[in-house]
């Protein structure tokens, strides 16, 4: 039997304080994962995590030997990096999450470009509106949208968004056009999944609350429901342009909107940046148009 069997299940499972979250992060069976660390325990004839049906932890001397072995695979991980740097070409696994909606219309599109490039690339894509657990799930990065509040990433601004308030011109004639925040109240607005709007008013953000006919966590089925006059709604720029553009919405309370917010690549802060993931996200920016 090797020596190196069963490192890689314990650190996964350390890191993420679950077997079956270990399992995902490595792609392989929650029993594969508890099989390789019991006969790592039995080789070293120590015990490493204590198990109960609801949580694991770390013995002292699984903390011990984790901490070693954290110690080998960043140095297995810094040799692998510079033998890709070496010859320029990126290659392996790389795994990232994205919004739903930015996700299909944005991302997705530029990660196929990326992977016709570099095609020894393996990818792995989410789209979920779910804030995954990076290191949890062994995500290599993840596109956030607008104020992030996790401090325990590192964030790399790619390019900015806009929110927008607007109506169809059909709403509008039908029920007046508001020109102040307070005139919200006698108007039907489209909500997603918060009840309230963002707002900058002298400056200083504010949150106007609002109601409405229609609650929807899918920006594509609010827009719709603008589109056809049924109320007003606060969307991103990626989903009301190119009807601002035609006409087919208008857009509201200007004075008001709210300063571009961001739109962000996270990743652990424990985690090295290889080369593939620089390089994608050098990509991202120069095709959205951040430096």
């Amino acid at each position: 039997m090797s020596s190196w069997e069963g490192v890689n299940e314990l650190v996964a499972v350390v890191e993420t304080g679950s077997f079956t979250r270990a399992a995902r992060r490595l792609g392989v069976s929650t029993a594969q994962v508890s099989r390789q660390v019991s006969a790592l325990e039995s080789r070293l004839a120590t015990k490493l995590l204590y198990r109960t049906t609801r949580r694991v932890s770390v013995t002292e001397a699984g903390q011990v030997y984790y901490q070693q072995c954290r110690q080998i695979l960043d140095a297995l991980e810094e040799a692998e990096r510079s033998m890709t740097d070496r010859q320029g070409v990126p290659r392996g696994r790389l795994r990232l999450t994205a919004p739903v909606t930015y996700g299909e219309t944005t991302i997705a599109p530029l990660v196929n470009d990326f992977v016709s490039q570099f095609p020894e690339l393996e990818v792995e894509m989410r789209l979920t509106n779910q804030k995954l657990d990076l290191v949890a799930d062994g995500y290599d990065l993840a596109i956030r949208l607008g104020k992030l509040e996790d401090s325990s990433m590192i964030a790399r601004r790619l390019a900015s968004r806009s929110l927008y308030v607007c109506a169809s011109p059909a709403y509008l004639s039908a029920y007046g056009t508001p020109h102040a925040l307070s005139e919200l109240d006698h108007h039907n607005c489209l909500l997603g999944n918060l009840d309230y709007w963002r707002f900058q008013d002298n400056g200083k953000p504010r949150n106007i609350r609002v109601k409405g006919s229609l609650r929807c966590d899918s920006g594509r089925v609010l827009m719709d429901a603008a589109l056809k006059g049924i109320g007003i709604v606060q969307l991103p720029d990626y989903y009301v342009q190119p009807a601002l553009d035609s006409g087919d919405l208008i857009p509201l309370l200007a004075h008001y909107r709210e300063d571009d917010d961001g739109i962000w690549a996270v990743y652990p802060h424990n985690r090295h940046l290889s080369p593939k993931v620089r390089l994608l996200l050098d990509f991202f920016s120069a095709s959205l148009g951040r430096s």
